[in-house]
């Protein structure tokens, strides 16, 4: 049995092949080979396979890349120390429970880290040791950060932030870095940069899957995502004290950098294109028309045999994350805001959000679905949120598509709201919105339930009960080759 804790992304690897598919592919291509390779994988192959490319091009044995860490459900929740034989939806809901019974535990400093294991300074510094992808036939370089952890430190309040951001490798000591607009790494670097100063960076490249969890979750400015994760984890992560920047570093990441991000205005380079989880070539410089900041590196820190982890964006048809803990997370958000009787959430990709609920009262769903756009887990990069009823499960698109097509009337049940954050990643910007910097979109909200005030004159349903469903699948499972339910 895996560990309830996972430490760090290798014993992550090994329990997930525990539970489910793996494959180990030898002598692949990292330029574009891997990515293709990857997304197809995710687009055509149900619960796909973890990946783990070894002896790639250019690069001795051992120096790996793994793909598709998050693309099957039951990793996700070996990630999130749950039971991975649970329902896809009871997952979303152990893991609100489980955020919601966390309580902050700050990184424990220590001494002796693996990732310590190789150290590189100055002039010897070179990225390009590290087998970085690139994945889409259009990208504009090769990116070392996807599957990353960006750590930076609030000059005022000292409060530490994690994020993920793409990190383009342009040179053999300088990093792109494209943060979007309201990222609270990009707010902490503007702090300094309003001060003529550079900002000091770590950021790990592969690491324990709650970590990379935390660092692209959206959680309250000023609240440390390092205390989050020990909180999660039921301890807290060690982290040593990085000789260069003072910024902790994950112990147990397989590669990691210290460096400053100087002012823009000092230093600045061309971004991308880079191909982003919409299924565009958006953000960057190709979203913004200017050039992005920089990351100059002083020191890179790594294990031996190191694994990239990478979380290049795929299109939405190929999501390469299964069990997303942002449902877990506004789930526990609706709840903390009042709203009553959800009994369901789930993410198919930022730009669609599904609530369940009960309905109590009239105007029960529009409620839900105002605070599923305002919400921090789903407020930021949104399009669509669809409001259902108890039956329908969050987690099965045939049931959503079946509530919108059937319990929608297109003119009164289709909610717009105006004016919402965006980022210049929306393939649907405008451009004269993205030359004036206006980074807000519509959103619609979609309530596919039966209509209050007449709910209990609604036709009924002649699809078979869940219950008579579940006892045929397992009496004939022996004949037909029924996926788990």
């Amino acid at each position: 049995m895996a560990p309830e804790v996972l430490n760090d992304l290798r014993q992550f690897i090994e329990a997930a092949k525990e539970v489910g598919d793996w494959r180990e592919i030898r002598k692949a291509d990292w330029n574009i080979e891997i990515g293709a390779l990857i997304e197809a994988t995710a687009e055509l192959i149900p619960q796909p396979p973890i990946l783990i490319f070894d002896e790639i091009r250019d690069y001795p044995a051992g120096f790996r890349v793994v793909g598709l860490a998050f693309a099957a459900y039951k990793r996700v929740a070996l990630a999130l120390g749950l039971p991975p034989d649970r329902s896809k939806l009871e997952l979303v809901r152990l893991a609100s429970r489980k955020i919601r019974s966390a309580q902050p535990i700050p990184p424990q400093e220590v001494v002796r880290a693996p990732v310590t294991e190789n150290v590189i300074t100055g002039d010897e510094v070179d990225l390009f040791k590290f087998p970085a992808l690139r994945s889409h036939e259009g990208d504009g370089g090769r990116y070392l950060g996807t599957g990353d952890v960006v750590i930076n430190a609030d000059p005022d309040s000292g409060f530490v932030n994690m994020g993920t951001y793409r990190m383009q490798l342009h040179d053999r000591n300088v990093l792109g870095l494209w943060m979007s607009p309201g990222q609270h790494g990009r707010m902490i670097c503007a702090k300094y940069w309003e001060r003529g100063k550079s900002c000091p960076i770590v950021a790990t490249f592969g690491q324990d899957p709650l970590t990379f969890m935390a660092s692209n979750t959206k959680i309250p400015w000023g609240t440390s995502e390092m205390d989050y994760v020990g909180g999660l984890r039921g301890r807290p992560l060690e982290v040593i004290k990085g000789p260069v920047t003072g910024l902790p570093i994950p112990a147990h990441a397989e590669v990691a950098i210290e460096g400053e991000a100087p002012p823009p205005t000092e230093e600045a380079r061309d971004e991308g294109p880079f191909g982003e989880w919409p299924g565009y070539y958006s953000g960057g410089t190709i979203g913004t028309g200017e050039p992005q900041p920089v990351i100059r590196v002083k020191a890179v820190y790594h294990r031996n045999d190191p694994i990239l982890e990478d979380e290049s964006p795929l299109w939405p048809g190929a999501y390469p994350m299964d069990l997303s803990l942002r449902g877990g997370l506004l789930w526990d958000q609706l709840e903390s805001m009042g709203v009553q009787d959800v009994v369901g959430v789930y993410d198919y990709s930022r730009y669609l959000w599904v609530v369940g609920i009960k309905q109590r009262y009239g105007g029960h769903a529009r409620q839900v679905g105002h605070a599923a756009i305002a919400a921090a887990a789903s407020a930021r990069d949104g399009r669509y949120v669809v409001v259902v009823d108890e039956d329908i499960d969050p987690t099965n698109l045939k049931e959503v598509l079946w509530a919108m097509m059937t319990r929608v009337d297109p003119k009164t049940d289709i909610e717009i709201v105006e004016g919402s954050w965006s980022t210049p990643l929306d393939p649907r910007m405008p451009p004269e919105k993205k030359a004036a910097r206006d980074y807000t979109n519509s959103r619609a909200i979609f309530y596919a339930l039966r209509p209050f005030a007449w709910r209990d004159n609604f036709p009924k349903v002649s699809r078979a009960s869940r219950q008579l469903r579940e006892t045929v699948v397992e009496k004939y499972r022996n004949i037909l080759p029924f996926p788990p339910i």
